[in-house]
């Protein structure tokens, strides 16, 4: 059995402000009073894990301990099938000075040989107590990448992918359609109902 999270500050584990606003906006209904590692000055940690779940949780371990607060990390990015998965856990290493332009336009480059654009976005959230206890969710969403990148109001790859039985890209969704259908919000569905409820 999961444990549970009982109210209070939360450290979100990420020097990424989009991405914390992200995940602020998903926790804002739960009462959680979050702060951001960036806030608080904690250093970021080396990912070595070889999956999205163990980077999660080597990053909210860090920030956990850090802060003797629990943590709550994110890890996640975009899988193509015909590039073997790249850039995967990769993803934000992809980008120049945090720059997903040359990154987006990397894979297309790798992509233009294949017919196969099939993609997925994968999401790891780890939850972790300064004592070391951590809770792994996970969430999936399947698509295609498209080129052109379309829209600005996503991040990192979200112009390049559009998921399955949509038009439109997640740079071109709106945040609140898209924090009903991504692949963080799977894994947060999964983090809720195990951990805030």
């Amino acid at each position: 059995m999961a444990r549970r999270f009982e109210g209070g500050r939360l450290v979100i584990a990420s020097h990424n402000t989009d991405k914390v606003r992200e995940i602020a906006d998903l926790l804002a209904p739960y009462g959680t009073d979050a702060v951001s590692a960036g806030a608080l000055n904690l250093p970021e940690p080396e990912e070595t894990g070889a999956t999205f779940a163990e980077n999660a949780i080597i990053k909210a371990r860090a920030a956990a301990q850090e802060s003797r607060l629990p943590a709550l990390a994110d890890d996640s990015g975009l899988c193509v099938h015909a590039l073997d998965g790249r850039p995967g856990i990769y993803s934000a290493r992809w980008a120049v000075n945090g720059d997903f332009g040359p990154a987006m336009e990397k894979v297309h480059t790798m992509l233009e040989a294949h017919a196969d654009k099939s993609a997925h976005f994968m999401c790891a959230l780890a939850l972790c107590w300064p004592a070391g206890q951590c809770e792994v969710f996970e969430g999936r969403i399947d698509g295609v990448v498209v080129w052109p990148p379309r829209g600005d109001l996503g991040f990192g790859y979200d112009p390049i992918f559009r998921p399955e039985g949509r038009t439109i890209t997640f740079g071109e969704t709106p945040p609140e359609k898209k924090h009903a259908v991504s692949h963080r919000a799977r894994a947060f569905a999964k983090l809720i109902g195990a951990c805030f409820r």
